[in-house]
């Protein structure tokens, strides 16, 4: 048996649906409640839209060497997007003395090389450090910096977890 009882294919389709339900939420908070994301709002995004993928690939696969393998990108991509909520969060708590409303994400990679726009996004904006929304007291960086750190939890408990043995038929 794998983590919490379940074979890991079943909980690689659970952070799946995770991910899937976290962007919908960014989406509601977007489309309905109209808060604009922020460039590293974006790039955690692209972080849960990796995991999600790598979750859902992973799942689907037959055998214990694929599952682990995309396991493994998953868990990269859940630090990846850990790292730019905790990132955002540090900016939230520590404001630099100068924030300005820069350019929007795709501003910037539109007009940047991307060895230049990739440190402009890590600086954050002005639009990085503020809090417009809140629960229980943690802005939607703190929030999701939980999500990511859960969900690379849960993959890498699928990594240490002992592979299944294929049972044959007689078996007991």
């Amino acid at each position: 048996m794998s983590i919490f009882g379940a074979q890991p294919r079943k909980v690689l389709a659970l952070v799946c649906a995770a991910c899937v339900a976290m962007l919908a939420f960014g989406l509601y908070l977007q489309h309905v409640v109209g808060l604009e994301p922020c460039p590293m709002c974006i790039v955690q995004r692209y972080a849960l839209i990796l995991l999600a993928v790598f979750a859902l690939v992973g799942a689907l696969l037959p055998g214990n060497g694929g599952r682990k393998t995309f396991a493994t990108l998953g868990l990269l991509a859940a630090g990846f997007g850990a790292f730019v909520a905790a990132r955002q969060s540090f900016l939230q708590w520590y404001p630099p003395e100068f924030a300005s409303c820069g350019r929007d994400f795709y501003g910037m990679i539109e007009t940047f090389p991307l060895q230049r726009a990739i440190p402009m996004i890590f600086k954050g904006s002005g639009d990085c450090t503020a809090i417009d929304w809140t629960f229980l007291g943690g802005s939607i960086a703190n929030w999701s910096f939980v999500c990511f750190v859960v969900l690379g939890l849960v993959l890498l408990a699928v990594l240490l977890g002992r592979p299944q043995r294929v049972r044959r038929v007689g078996d007991r």
